[in-house]
């Protein structure tokens, strides 16, 4: 038994799932996507699911019947479905740190209990919206006053990681419900330009900072927080204007106090909520002060819906379940080490960034649960950014280099309103990519093309090998009705329970974060010694090499 009293699983190598993936992926592995078409005239049937109002189309990836239902024989090996019932019932998940993670009763819309170590944690859930609901409400109206009695029209939230990443996601993907006033800022980068840009233009009267930090010694969060408090008492002349200008997000009440900000400006939260999981929380602060309570609430509304879709869906209709399957299948079987996110929706910009750290802090691990050292890849390099911008960039290596990337496109149906013309051109490029990647084109394709240039035979023949696309790019495509906040949220709960799932066929941990512990500690150990001046004992000789240097000027 584990921690917490939860079972062991072998490690997925040696289940026989895994052995029967292997020689499906060494029988796929020189078919082309075009054959599997053509073999299964029901293929895109077969390959597509519909829940919540997402479709996910995942026919073009490199697998056939038999593969995906070698996956989830592995998810049953696994036992998926035990760890998802333990995962919902608040038991303690997070082996290393021996804690729930339940940031599922943050937007537990059921009204039934969700409980950790046997306590219903909703009342203090809702508690905390209701705080949320009546401080927006006071700031909206004006009656949340400066330190000079004026209202608030700017508000700045601090933070790093998942207490900046997902609200600011959020803020940006539903511009088009902005209030007016407040605008929002965030500032996330230890570098003094990030934050002075964000102030430039404000009155320090009329600006409100949120910050915000789980554990109140983020270094790079303090450090702005410091730089806005000087920036406020410089501005207002008395250092009493921090505690109308000043809230907190934070689960250590004694450091909030310390910093100088009164527990009454404190927002709560709970250490079974991880970072990156936590923009459902208070953390949200920031999304209700921009958008309004009302679009918060449709947000969690979403993401609740796709909770109960995850913890009820059989493993054939589970949409994050599959997502998480063939993350495993290329990554362990096809020799694929990154995936690309590529929403066609410019207000989708920060959902790369967002699913950086979900994937890749939850999934990439050296060890399982265990502690034995994993002989198998964990996680994938996540990247993109929204189309048609990467079609100018990064689609050339998409379409032509011969790595593998699968990728994952995302659409709305419907335009805002107003965009219908070019929403138009933004679906046509969401459809016609994956197509062109899955196909590619030939060299008969290429040749029909060139003899209308007015080429010479000589040419031709030249440039065709620069101009063919061998195909065989596996993606997904996912459609929805369109983008709102219920939307939204459906589409982040999706990609978390992605991650969760993920590391349970891996056997691993995907709620601890030790490697980024040990920078911030290290951090901390180098800042003293450039403060002091001095080289201390411990460090590797290009370190100490480099941080001589730095001394030195």
């Amino acid at each position: 038994m584990l921690p917490g009293n939860l079972p062991d699983t072998p490690p997925p190598d040696q289940t026989a799932a895994w052995r029967a993936l292997e020689a499906h992926a060494a029988r796929l592995r020189p078919l082309h996507l075009r054959s599997l078409f053509d073999a299964d005239p029901d293929r895109v049937q077969a390959f597509t699911l519909e829940a919540e109002g997402i479709l996910l189309d995942w026919s073009k990836n490199r697998i056939d019947r038999a593969a995906a239902e070698a996956l989830f024989a592995l998810a049953r090996e696994m036992d998926f479905a035990g760890w998802r019932e333990r995962l919902f019932a608040g038991e303690p998940v997070n082996l290393t740190e021996g804690r729930a993670a339940l940031h599922m009763a943050l937007r537990n819309r059921s009204g039934r209990p969700m409980r950790v170590q046997g306590e219903d944690v909703m009342p203090r859930v809702q508690a905390e919206l209701e705080r949320m609901r009546r401080f927006a409400h006071s700031v909206h109206s004006g009656g949340w006053k400066g330190h000079t009695g004026r209202p608030i029209t700017d508000v700045v939230h601090i933070g790093i990681g998942g207490s900046e990443l997902g609200p600011r996601l959020v803020v940006r993907a539903l511009e088009p419900w902005q209030r007016p006033v407040p605008r929002v800022q965030f500032v996330s980068n230890m570098d003094d330009a990030d934050l002075q840009s964000a102030l430039r233009g404000l009155d320090p009267a009329r600006t409100l900072f949120i910050v915000a930090s789980k554990t109140f010694t983020t270094a790079e969060t303090l450090t702005n927080a410091g730089r806005a408090r000087r920036w406020l008492v410089d501005g207002l002349g008395d250092a009493a204007a921090v505690r109308r200008h000043f809230v907190a997000i934070s689960a250590d009440a004694r450091r909030v106090a310390e910093f100088g900000i009164d527990e009454e400006n404190r927002f709560t939260l709970w250490d079974w909520v991880g970072g990156r999981y936590s923009l459902w929380s208070a953390i949200g602060l920031p999304i209700v002060l921009s958008l309004g309570m009302g679009v918060f609430e449709a947000l969690l509304e979403g993401a609740h819906a796709m909770d109960e879709h995850f913890r009820t869906a059989e493993p054939e209709a589970n949409l994050p379940l599959v997502l998480a399957l063939l993350g495993v299948w290329y990554g362990n079987f096809l020799d694929a080490d990154s995936h690309a996110v590529l929403p066609y929706d410019a207000l989708l910009e920060w959902l790369p960034a967002w699913l950086q750290q979900l994937d890749m802090e939850s999934c990439g691990k050296g060890v399982d649960r265990a502690g034995r050292p994993v002989g198998y890849a964990t996680g994938q390099v996540i990247w993109g950014r929204p189309g048609t911008d990467g079609q100018h960039s990064f689609y050339q290596y998409l379409h032509q280099s011969r790595r593998i990337v699968p990728c994952d496109f995302l659409a709305a149906i419907e335009p805002r309103p107003g965009q219908e013309f070019p929403h138009r051109s933004l679906l046509a490029s969401f459809l016609a990519q994956p197509e062109a990647l899955m196909n590619g084109k030939g060299r008969e394709a290429v040749l029909a093309e060139l003899d209308t240039e007015g080429m010479s035979a000589e040419e031709i023949e030249w440039q065709v090998a620069h101009r063919l696309l061998p195909g065989n790019r596996p993606s997904n495509s996912l459609l929805y009705r369109r983008l709102d906040a219920a939307t939204l949220g459906r589409l982040l709960a999706m990609y978390e329970h992605k991650a969760f799932a993920q590391g349970v066929l891996w056997a691993i941990n995907p709620f601890d974060q030790w490697s980024v512990e040990e920078g911030k500690r290290l951090s901390r150990v180098i800042d003293r010694e450039l403060a002091e001046g001095r080289v201390g004992e411990g460090h590797d000789p290009s370190t100490r090499a480099l941080l001589e240097r730095c001394l030195q000027g």
